[in-house]
């Protein structure tokens, strides 16, 4: 904790002046598996009034003890790629104790408790672009804040899809109703790393 403490102190200091709107929980590995997450939330809170969000896989949200945590935070964006088990083997290839029914469990439970902001981030590859549909009727069922549309920009095996894919898939959840932003067409502000050594471990390009 006293590293955290130091380094987002450090940060904040280095950033005065800048525009700076949120603090996220996030890196190479699931921000909700570590088991002192409840105190490093509350370490941050000691140390700025800015917003905390989290972004998770969702892989755990149907513990009642990390959804218990995240009501903590005042914004949540939790994955969901897929809307059937055979699918999510072949894109997500789980660790066999994670199950999809448990995910969208997890979602549909933390979304009904939780008062902060709640968005879905779906993922789209040429393996699940043929699901959009029905993962905008699984999001309706959801009801979360906004749906963020993506494909992979970063170094990544899976080829992205085209700007006009993408553009087709964010005019179904349109459809239905849902608020969305897309990879492509969303607002891109100007980020400053403090430290990019640590950041391009945590978020490589």
């Amino acid at each position: 904790m006293e590293r955290i403490k130091k380094d987002l102190s450090e940060a904040l200091d280095a950033l005065k002046g800048s525009e700076v709107d949120i603090i996220t929980f996030s890196g190479m590995g699931e921000p909700t598996l570590a088991s002192n997450l409840c105190e490093a939330i509350e370490v941050v809170r000691a140390i700025t009034d800015l917003p905390i969000a989290i972004l998770t896989n969702s892989s755990l949200l149907h513990l009642q003890e990390v959804r218990s945590t995240l009501k903590k935070i005042d914004k949540v964006v939790a994955k969901l790629d897929v809307p059937n088990a055979e699918i999510f083997k072949k894109i997500n290839r789980p660790h066999a104790s994670i199950s999809l029914k448990n995910i969208l469990k997890g979602i549909k439970e933390l979304r009904k408790a939780y008062e902060g902001e709640f968005e879905l981030q779906m993922m789209f590859i040429t393996e699940n672009k043929r699901n959009a549909e029905e993962l905008a009727s699984l999001a309706v069922e959801i009801d979360p804040d906004r749906v963020e549309i993506n494909t992979p920009l970063r170094g990544c095996p899976a080829k992205p899809l085209s700007t006009e894919e993408l553009r087709d898939i964010n005019r179904i959840f349109e459809k239905k109703g849902l608020d969305t932003v897309s990879v492509y067409e969303a607002r891109k502000p100007e980020v400053k790393s403090v430290n990019y050594e640590e950041t391009s471990k945590r978020r490589p390009e």
